[in-house]
């Protein structure tokens, strides 16, 4: 596949990895070796001293500090205590409510702004912070004066903001592997979030990422904790400076290490899911960016959506209290996510007491329903389900972390050091740094002939989609949440990857032709096209394999069109993870992964070109910090797996002094031969990530009860083999009306149609039928319709349980794009009608078996 000279340098290439002190030094301690850090089977394990060792904290206790936070403590109210506890978010609450209630802290989600104004300026961002600092101290009304702080999803920059410098994502920077420049973004990033009054940053994330299908990859520094590990002390003393000099200082903001603990390591990659690692496997993988954040210094630590061995990590005890606050010593406090509380067990948004007494310090509580909660948690403490010991640790760490911070002792936010200082926000200074970050990020996976560096002084064809869009090579977490509806001029001082090709090109006497289709009059003398994965975040970028574009090999198509020109051609391809594209390796004669490089794409040129004298510029550098997929389905390919085969190892990463030839690899997606590709949605009970509801045009009620009575529909569980395994549902008649099953985030069941499957559930029809009956599916944007299934259900049998069964070609047909399914299976109809449905899952069909409906 590779010739020997590029098989040596695979080798060599891990081999002369630079050493990570702080990791080094932690497997020494805990004696971590390679081969322990292979997933294996579960073993209970809950004596937290045998795996968790005791850290030796950089930030330590102040005994002056800690007297004057118990006398605060002890002089507070219930209600001014768990208000510390209470975080909303800008949208559902109003300066009235922080004047009225005192929250502890508020923030902004991604896509969320000052005014509801997507081009909010820093002088917006300030004049809100402002506003709800001074409402947080005016004691009028709640009768306190503990100033509240703001938290941001500053991932890679202030990217919230328009006009910030943007860096790499986590993925691209993990590939630069260069601690000491992760340390200056991080300072870069503070400085720009102070300039607009926020206090206080939800990064880094640590995730260690062992299914790359995981929608989140690309936040993620590596597959293994050697990387994760430095950067993570890296980035924390960037953001908040370090014990010894300018600690949480004016040009500093507080940090968060996130998320706590194992989301990157989930069954199947799926967001949200569980992780059935061992617990030391759990250490020795996902915990060492704590390890080394929280040495460090980080004042906050975020819990995570997922599970761990089928508990959620909002709600595990052992995790947040024994673990991490006793065991680990962490004495900052624990913030939720996004209603994490209410994905526990027995929990609703509304009510948790099991997370805070489970260690939970904050509740992230970005709706509505942050008044019901706090009401709650207030009751809950009164009828003595929640301790008051509890609840003043809790208060005891966010005043901590407050101290800490100075914001008792800060002028407000508007008359801070920075606030107001536009002139950092995308300063050049900053964006220098940014290209450093872009140029040091590339991966050079072939360069066949040596065709790169190019010459600036040719005629040059940039083409691609993703050659002139900031917005596709900035990816998710990008202004708005998932990244999406962006364009150029959202990104002020900017550079798109065209516009630094185009500067290179035109200053040494080149032309450059910028044609997304690669359409040309001059025929070219080299052709750049710029492609890849559109924007996402976390849950719309779960995947189910690692094939890109399967189904709709448009860029593919572009490649070999200018291939069959006799055009040497360099593919850039943007992407949050890597991907099983042989076929388009095997179409460029160069190829670069360029990951999510943030504003600064004209980074990207400078290391493309050569300066006009024919002399290098910058050379390639970058290194695969996740294993390269071999094919789609290699999915958890990680360094020190039993069976490491993938196409590039880890370390892998070529430089203009490498003489290599990439052999023409094979493109034959493997298929496997297991028919079990299923998607279980109501067997017995929902089956996660799904949830149901009934209701009608006018309301949608969730099902939490075993009845339930919407306006059109009435619900209540029933027996088919054993105990409540079945729903009857009941339509009135009155209008239209449905039962629905739904998850938060689109999943990827493409391979369920490619398995000859089909829409299965058992039905029994209780009624005469007076109006048609419709199945449907949805997707995350409006697909398909709706299938009249009246003439098949017609002619069953009442009152007996009768399979149905779907050829999902049928949902197919009407536009289903089974890519971004959020919705499997509905029944809807506007007559009356009596029924119980129960076994509703996508399955193949077994051989020789027909489906109930079929389509030609």
């Amino acid at each position: 596949m590779i010739n020997n000279k590029l098989n040596q340098q695979r080798a060599v290439s891990i081999a002369n990895k630079p050493t990570i002190t702080l990791l080094t030094a932690a497997m020494i301690i805990t004696g971590i070796t390679a081969c322990s850090l292979k997933d294996s089977k579960p073993v209970e394990q809950r004596d937290a001293a045998v795996v968790w060792p005791k850290l030796q904290l950089e930030i330590k206790p102040e005994a002056e500090m800690e007297k004057t936070i118990a006398r605060m403590v002890s002089e507070m109210t219930l209600a001014q205590k768990v208000a510390q506890m209470i975080q909303p978010e800008i949208r559902d609450i109003t300066v009235e409510d922080m004047r009225t209630y005192g929250f502890g802290s508020y923030l902004n989600g991604g896509g969320a702004f000052p005014n509801d104004d997507k081009h909010a300026t820093p002088a917006d961002w300030i004049a809100l912070a402002e506003a709800m600092y001074q409402a947080s101290v005016d004691d009028a009304i709640d009768g306190s004066t503990i100033p509240t702080m703001w938290g941001t999803d500053a991932v890679h920059g202030h990217n919230n903001v328009i006009g910030a410098t943007l860096f790499p994502h986590n993925i691209g920077l993990g590939a630069a592997n260069n601690p000491q420049l992760i340390e200056q973004i991080a300072a870069i990033t503070a400085k720009e979030v102070m300039v607009t009054g926020i206090d206080w940053v939800f990064a880094p994330t640590v995730a260690v990422v062992r299914d790359d299908r995981w929608g989140r990859t690309y936040e993620g520094y590596s597959e293994d904790p050697e990387i994760v590990s430095a950067y993570a002390a890296s980035i924390v003393k960037g953001l908040q400076g370090s014990a010894e000099q300018d600690f949480l200082g004016d040009e500093r903001v507080i940090s968060t290490v996130k998320h706590f603990l194992g989301d990157g390591g989930t069954v199947g990659g799926i967001d949200q899911g569980d992780n059935i690692a061992t617990e030391q496997v759990l250490f020795d993988i996902h915990a060492q960016g704590y390890v080394s954040g929280l040495t460090a210094g980080a004042q906050t630590v975020m819990a995570s959506f997922n599970s761990w061995h089928g508990v959620k990590n909002h709600g595990n005890k052992y995790l947040l209290t024994d673990v991490l606050k006793d065991r680990m010593g962490f004495d900052g406090f624990v913030v939720g996510d996004w209603n994490g509380h209410g994905q526990i067990a027995g929990c609703s948004n509304e009510s948790c007491p099991q997370a805070v007494n489970a260690g939970l310090d904050v509740y992230m509580v970005p709706t509505p329903v942050w008044k019901p909660l706090l009401e709650n948690t207030i009751a809950q403490v009164n009828s003595g389900e929640i301790p008051m010991s509890r609840i003043d640790d809790a208060v005891t760490r966010v005043l901590r972390v407050k101290m800490r911070a100075g914001l008792f002792d800060k002028p407000s936010p508007a008359q801070r050091t920075l606030s107001g200082k536009t002139e950092l926000i995308g300063t050049k200074a900053h964006r220098d740094v940014a290209k450093q970050a872009v140029r040091e990020s590339l991966v050079m996976l072939k360069n066949n002939g040596n065709l790169l560096p190019l010459a600036p002084n040719q005629v040059v064809l940039v083409a691609g989609d993703a050659a002139d869009n900031i917005g596709k090579q900035s990816g998710g977490w990008t202004i708005t949440w998932q990244g999406t509806n962006n364009t150029n001029a959202d990104f002020p001082g900017g550079s798109s990857i065209y516009d630094g090709i185009q500067s290179q090109v035109s200053k040494a006497g080149g032309k450059t032709i910028l044609s997304p289709t690669g359409d040309f009059a001059i025929k070219p003398d080299v052709a750049i096209v710029v492609f890849g994965e559109e924007p996402y975040a976390e849950g719309n970028g779960d995947i189910d394999n690692l094939e890109y574009q399967r189904g709709n090999k448009r860029d593919l198509a572009l490649l070999q069109k200018l291939q069959a020109q006799g055009i040497p051609v360099v593919a850039i391809f943007i992407s949050g993870r890597p991907m099983w594209l042989n076929a388009e390796l095997n179409a460029a004669d160069a190829f670069v992964a360029a990951w999510l490089p943030g504003s600064e794409g004209a980074g990207v040129a400078e290391v493309l070109f050569s300066h006009a004298d024919a002399e290098m510029q910058f050379d390639m550098s970058g290194k695969l910090s996740f294993s390269w997929p071999s094919s789609p389905t290699q999915t958890a390919v990680n360094r020190f797996d039993d069976d490491y085969q993938p196409l590039f190892p880890y370390g892998f990463g070529l430089s203009y002094a490498d003489e290599t030839v990439l052999e023409v690899l094979s493109e034959v997606a493997a298929v496997s031969n297991d028919k079990s590709q299923s998607v279980a949605i109501f067997t017995r009970s929902v089956q996660a990530p799904w949830v149901m509801s009934i209701g009608s045009d006018n309301e949608q009620l969730p099902v939490t009860s075993s009845v339930l009575q919407a306006e059109t529909v009435y619900l209540r569980t029933v027996d088919k083999v054993v105990q409540e395994d079945a729903r009857r549902v009941e339509f009135n008649g009155v209008g239209a009306g449905y039962i629905n099953f739904r998850s938060n985030f689109p999943r990827d069941l493409r391979a369920v149609v490619e398995s000859n499957a089909v829409l299965s559930f058992a039905l029994k029809v209780d009624s005469d039928i007076s109006d048609d009956v419709y199945v449907a599916m949805g997707c995350d944007t409006d697909c398909g319709k709706p299938l009249n299934i009246t003439d098949a259900i017609s002619l069953l049998p009442t009152d007996e349980w009768q399979t149905v069964s779907i050829e999902l070609k049928c949902f197919s047909d009407t536009g289903v794009d089974f890519a971004k399914i959020n919705s499997p299976f509905s029944l809807s109809t506007k007559g009356k009608l009596i029924v119980s449905i129960a076994d509703i899952e996508m399955k193949p069909l077994e051989d020789n078996e027909h489906a109930t409906i079929q389509c030609l």
